[in-house]
């Protein structure tokens, strides 16, 4: 077994490494377009915060990297398609941050995305996987949702969050709470589609992430904040926002309003006086 799991079994701690020790880190990284790397565009493909918190650790310890998270992954699409590889990889180290396309669809079903990601993070920790998880903030305000939208995604992410502490108090995971970071409704954070991370955001992660790995005990130099890719320029914001942003928020509209009129309908209908005989 490699050393720094190792001292992480019997009592859960994970007593930091001897100065100058190296350890063999197996990372996987499960999720969707966050974690696959969408809004950090390199040379060689997406890279994102996973990719650059991997890269920190290797500077100080050998890290096996293996990326299974894809964007428009649901957190059925995660127990099925990406929990299989990873308990193969066998991970040291995992991260698990995935939901938000759960709840911006009208397909959203709080019970079994909690026993998916019960199920998920149970697997992993078994196998003696070190989790990562995380709060999510109010994307809506980052997204400058209608109201008519916003209400819905505002309940179904605290009803997310509330399964992710679940999560948290039973596994004992690592949990990144965007919520609490100052930085998280900065523009400078999102990608243009303001759906994504921006490299910057992408770096930001990385580093809170990075922090309370350090903190859990395994020492290593936490990832530049200092961005080395070019912003994209007017034109390209432009057309992303024409050809992505619009219709994505149309199509959101769309798929959502149905649910939110018959959720105000049925409240209405519980405040309406009984009728008398």
């Amino acid at each position: 077994m490699d050393d720094y799991q190792a001292r992480r079994q019997g009592d859960g701690s994970a007593p930091a490494p001897q100065q100058g020790a190296r350890d063999y880190i197996r990372f996987v990284a499960l999720g969707d377009s966050a974690s696959c790397g969408v809004g950090d565009l390199t040379p060689d493909g997406w890279r994102g915060w996973a990719r650059i918190l991997a890269d920190s650790i290797a500077t100080d310890h050998y890290v096996s990297f293996c990326k299974l998270a894809v964007p428009g992954a649901t957190v059925a699409d995660v127990r099925c398609q990406q929990l299989p590889q990873a308990l193969d990889h066998r991970p040291v180290l995992a991260s698990l941050v995935v939901g938000l396309n759960d709840v911006f669809r009208s397909t959203w079903h709080p019970e079994q995305i909690r026993r998916d990601l019960l199920h998920c993070a149970g697997e992993l920790a078994r196998q003696g996987a070190l989790l990562i998880t995380a709060r999510f903030h109010d994307h809506s305000l980052v997204l400058g949702l209608p109201q008519l939208l916003a209400r819905p995604v505002r309940r179904r992410i605290q009803v997310l969050n509330e399964i992710y502490d679940e999560v948290h108090e039973k596994y004992g995971v690592l949990q990144v709470d965007l919520a609490a970071d100052p930085a998280i409704y900065s523009r400078a954070f999102w990608a243009v589609d303001r759906q994504h991370p921006s490299e910057l955001g992408h770096r930001r992660l990385a580093r809170l992430a990075g922090e309370l790995l350090v903190q859990e005990g395994l020492e290593f130099n936490l990832p530049s904040l200092t961005c080395t890719g070019n912003p994209p320029n007017l034109r390209d914001s432009a057309r992303t926002l024409v050809a992505d942003v619009a219709p994505w928020i149309a199509r959101r509209v769309r798929d959502l309003a149905p649910w939110f009129f018959r959720e105000a309908a049925r409240r209405t209908r519980g405040l309406l006086p009984r009728p008398t005989i």
